[in-house]
């Protein structure tokens, strides 16, 4: 079966308010301490909305079956019953009984590359450099932004985030700066140097493949400013001109049982041990790419957006980077720019504010000129390439080259209208979206399909995401409805609008903690901690990135909706061009629709 996974880039459907923290320390604790704890829902409502869910997206017989096996999961006294009661006893002995299990079976236990797969990427306005020295200025000043946001971090004055009038965990604030993911054979692990006293004082920037040191603070404890950080990266750029260099950071693509092995076999040497180690250690990493290939500027943005997912390939930039770091921000000779994120300690949401925060403060004028003491110079990270470590590097650029061929990616700006549009229709505009999704797929394929989208769990104490199932019976109706002769506008207007709803209405179900998803996973774990007999896996559904599927980004702006659609080249039944092309005429179709009819009394 085909399926989505469809993200809102940024804040949670535009409901986040910042408002500020006094500068105390332990602030966060109190607030964190505040938050309520996730709930485990009741488990008979979760079994009715699990089949309620599979309804449009299961034949008969196959919901027949599913509804057999549920009944007898649900019985008093039964599977369903003890698993749900050992959930309940987890809930209260931990802070959220769902997030160390998360990370392990989301992301630390996922054995496929975390690049494409994984790691999401995000891509920057072009920047105009008329030389090299554009290109350093502009990192610079970037690297002075994080170190700016970090400073709120470290000093806890980071505004608290509300959304719906609740506060938000900000727990994932603290975990991307300074932590990097640590491959293991059978499972990986995160380490991270923001606390206590063996801090990271240093950035790592990668150029021609090459990895240095930047001490990013004066011995005083202040912050390099820019005209410092750019003399620093001059040093850098001119001492790391050599084009011929092993691309060691290209082991950090392989799949990570490969990956773990060749980990093992590169930290055997003490000089590799240690370049390794800063690595992990450092702040974050900045990554000086050489230009793109040129391309036309139609498709330059998917080109970009497939730049920050994974480098290009072995022969472009792909060697550029560490994958394993939680935060590398890409600045190439040609002024494209962008970040790309490991998922595992964060969602978007903190990484997006970041962002915010670096691209408002590049824009700002440079107040102080800085006292010119002469720096140390940044220290280069040695490599000593052993045939097996070179070998092993081989194998990790074929198997890149072959993602990167696979992965089509498409970037499509929909200028005909923004999110003003739904909201004068009083739709909710990630509502409206993900319905032109589900009305794009309809026509392309005939039947719906599983669709994910993330919905934040941040109002409980260290909560990550829960599952909105936008395939709805609703949904199903509407988009049958469409293109159907029997059914007047006014019908498929209103079947619209209810569809709209119900799916404002899993969300806000979802954001409370009262989604299903999460709590049939927690069933599925407790069942293989109580060691309880495997039947309860029937009742697990996900609709995570799969092969023949589509993966779809959007972030929607006033008056435009900006779309990253991918899908694999190696699935003849995908094509994300297709998907684009269908999409935008799902989006005005339904304009048309709401356009010609009254608004209904729904």
């Amino acid at each position: 079966m085909l399926a989505f996974v469809a993200r809102a880039v940024a804040r949670p459907y535009g409901l986040l308010k910042p408002t500020a923290l006094g500068k105390i320390p332990g602030r966060l604790q109190l607030h964190q301490e505040a938050l309520p704890h996730l709930p485990v829902p009741p488990l008979q409502q979760t079994l009715d909305r699990y089949l309620q869910a599979l309804q449009p997206i299961i034949s008969e017989e196959e919901l027949n079956h599913t509804q057999e096996l549920v009944a007898e999961f649900r019985k008093p006294g039964g599977v369903g019953e003890r698993l749900q009661k050992g959930l309940e006893r987890r809930a209260k002995k931990t802070e959220n009984w769902l997030s160390d299990w998360w990370l392990k079976t989301a992301y630390l236990e996922y054995r496929l590359p975390v690049v494409v797969h994984s790691s999401p990427g995000v891509v920057l306005p072009k920047q105009d450099f008329l030389d090299r020295q554009g290109q350093l200025r502009f990192a610079a000043k970037l690297i002075e932004g994080i170190l700016d946001f970090k400073a709120m971090i470290d000093n806890e004055t980071l505004p608290v985030e509300y959304m719906a009038g609740k506060p938000l965990c900000m727990n994932q604030y603290y975990q991307i700066l300074s932590s990097c993911r640590i491959p293991g054979p059978k499972r990986d692990s995160i380490v991270n140097y923001a606390k206590g006293k063996k801090q990271s004082r240093h950035i790592t920037v990668v150029h021609n493949f090459q990895f240095f040191e930047l001490d990013v603070y004066n011995s005083d404890g202040s912050p390099l400013t820019t005209d410092q950080l750019f003399i620093q990266l001059e040093k850098i750029w001119n001492t790391s001109l050599q084009t011929n260099k092993e691309p060691i950071g290209i082991l950090t693509t392989n799949h990570r049982n490969s990956w773990a092995k060749a980990y093992n076999n590169l930290l055997k040497d003490k000089t590799n041990k240690e370049s390794v180690r800063t690595i992990e250690k450092s702040i974050c990493t900045v990554c000086l790419d050489a230009p793109m290939p040129r391309v036309s500027e139609d498709i330059y943005k998917s080109r970009v957006a497939a730049q920050m997912l994974h480098g290009g390939g072995s022969r472009w930039n792909s060697g550029n980077r560490w994958f394993d770091k939680t935060l590398q921000f890409i600045i190439a000779e040609d002024g494209s720019c962008g970040l790309v994120y490991e998922h595992a300690p964060a969602e978007g949401p903190p990484v997006t504010a970041l962002l915010d925060h670096i691209v408002e403060y590049t824009k700002k004028p440079e107040l102080v000129r800085s006292p010119m003491i002469p720096l140390p110079m940044p220290k280069k990270l040695r490599f000593n390439i052993t045939p097996e470590i070179k070998n092993d590097i081989e194998k990790a650029k074929q198997n890149l080259n072959i993602m990167v061929e696979d992965l089509d990616i498409r970037v499509i700006v929909f200028h005909q209208f923004g999110k003003t549009f739904p909201k004068s229709e009083k739709i909710s505009p990630d509502a409206f979206i993900q319905l032109a999704l589900q009305l794009a797929y309809y026509r392309m394929y005939g039947h719906a399909c599983a669709t994910y989208e993330s919905a934040s769990l941040r109002m409980f104490r260290l909560g990550r995401t829960d599952t909105i199932r936008s395939t709805s019976v609703d949904s199903l109706k509407f988009v049958q409805s469409m293109d159907s002769p029997d059914k007047s506008d006014q019908e498929k207007a209103d079947l619209l609008r209810r569809a709209t709803q119900a799916h404002r209405e899993y969300t806000d179900m979802a954001i409370r903690g009262n989604a299903i998803d999460r709590h049939l996973l927690g069933l599925k774990l407790q069942a293989i901690e109580d060691l309880v007999p495997a039947k309860t896996d029937c009742v697990m559904c996900f609709g995570p990135a799969v092969p023949d599927g589509y993966g779809v980004c959007y972030n929607p702006m006033d008056e435009h909706i900006n779309f990253a659609i991918s899908a694999f080249n190696s699935c003849a039944e995908t094509n994300a061009a297709r998907m684009a092309h269908y999409l935008e005429k799902a989006l005005l179709d339904m304009r048309i629709l709401l356009q010609s009819t009254p608004k209904s009394k729904l």
